[in-house]
């Protein structure tokens, strides 16, 4: 089992998931972070650290964003690791109260 990053992320960007994450399983895009399935341990130190609530155990993951397994699994192999903190996106604090963003998923890596 792996855990899975939802649509809570989009555009907010919160990493204090990544500054827990002992095997750097986390990817980063422009405005959204995915967890690598074949690197992630299932450690459970993720979730909690998550201000949106947006990391799930697979198992966990509500039914309205199962899309979001596939999701990680696409883009992980193709956007650079993020293995350190950083701030989050600038409108995160705003984002973060916004339900169904599913299309503002950028799928281009992060460059920068």
């Amino acid at each position: 089992m792996t855990h899975i990053v939802a649509e809570p992320c989009i555009k907010c960007k919160y990493t204090d998931c990544v500054a827990v994450c002992p095997v750097d399983c986390f990817h980063e895009g422009a405005n959204f972070l995915v967890i690598d399935p074949e690197t992630c341990i299932d450690c459970g130190l993720c979730p909690p650290e998550c201000p949106t609530e947006a990391i799930y155990a697979e198992d966990d993951l509500p039914e309205k964003w199962n899309d979001f397994i596939e999701i990680n699994v696409k883009y992980s192999p193709d956007w650079p690791v993020i293995d350190a903190q950083k701030e989050p996106l600038p409108e995160a604090d705003e984002a973060a109260k916004v339900e169904d963003k599913r299309g503002d998923l950028d799928p281009e890596p992060f460059a920068g």
